[in-house]
């Protein structure tokens, strides 16, 4: 793959466009591509998922190629590319007019494009100090949850069952607190600490997730209850692994799960659904 981005590096500079209009390219290529997930034959929009997914994949390495090295081939990439497959997959679940498409087309837009100058000064981070990278982590964290939102949506929105629901959140989870835990860090070299952390909160939302399939809830609101658990458990593990985890902070975090919690009480059907 290394070989294959200096190549594309070397197409890229008799181009001549600087790395923002890259990434401008990139938005709109993949906005028009999930559009057209939204048009074809309902036979083949989940091949068009994959397609979206994997040119996501490859336009964000080429954007992002500039000393890229070891484990940020996959920490770097697999939030765009996460991202691009959630709002595609939700996309199903909306109303098929034009009313919702654009909005969402242009939402979509908007945080691709703030994803990859996220993702930027992750690595950019990596190799040297840059002041941007508290508000990156701000805008990649509220990202990962809209993307890890948006799949648990449409995880639950499939009625799979109890055990295809935590194999797919299990993985969901697993793959994005570490990558949320990794800018963190930054180092090429993942810590002990890093992934028995990751295992430990995997393990917490796959027992969640467990319990919420047989809970009386609309799916909505338990896509949503879970995914706060996720913002509030991440939020602190993210605090601790920077040794920042003050009282003020596990508060808030709490509070967070507090509110959607008494939410999700309040809109149990004790009597089923």
């Amino acid at each position: 793959m290394k070989l294959t981005m200096k190549l594309f590096s070397g197409w890229f500079t008799k181009i001549g466009l600087s790395k923002r209009q890259w990434f401008v390219l990139a938005t709109v290529v993949l906005t028009v591509i999930l559009i057209l997930t939204q048009v074809v034959p309902s036979d083949y929009r989940y091949a068009c998922v994959l397609a979206l997914s994997f040119f996501t994949f490859v336009l964000t390495a080429v954007c992002l190629h500039e000393d890229v090295k070891g484990i940020e081939w996959i920490t770097l990439l697999i939030l765009p590319t996460l991202y691009s497959a959630a709002v595609a997959l939700f996309y199903f679940l909306l109303p098929v007019r034009w009313l919702t498409r654009i909005p969402i087309a242009l939402l979509y837009a908007f945080g691709f494009y703030a994803l990859l100058l996220t993702e930027n000064i992750y690595n950019v981070a990596a190799n040297r100090t840059i002041a941007l990278l508290r508000a990156a982590h701000s805008v990649g964290f509220l990202l990962s949850f809209v993307t890890y939102f948006l799949f648990v949506q449409t995880i639950f929105a499939f009625r799979f069952g109890p055990f295809p629901n935590i194999i797919g959140i299990g993985i969901l989870s697993f793959i994005l607190i570490f990558q949320s835990l990794w800018a963190m860090e930054l180092e090429e070299k993942v810590s002990g600490r890093l992934v028995s952390t990751t295992i430990a909160l995997t393990a917490v939302m796959i027992q969640l997730t467990w319990i919420l399939s047989f809970w009386p809830v609309p799916r909505m609101m338990a896509a949503l209850f879970i995914a706060s658990v996720f913002y509030s458990l991440v939020g602190m593990a993210q605090q601790y692994l920077v040794e920042k985890m003050y009282k003020k902070t596990v508060i808030e975090f709490f509070l967070v799960c507090i509110i959607i919690c008494a939410i999700f009480l309040a809109t149990t059907r004790w009597r089923g659904i």
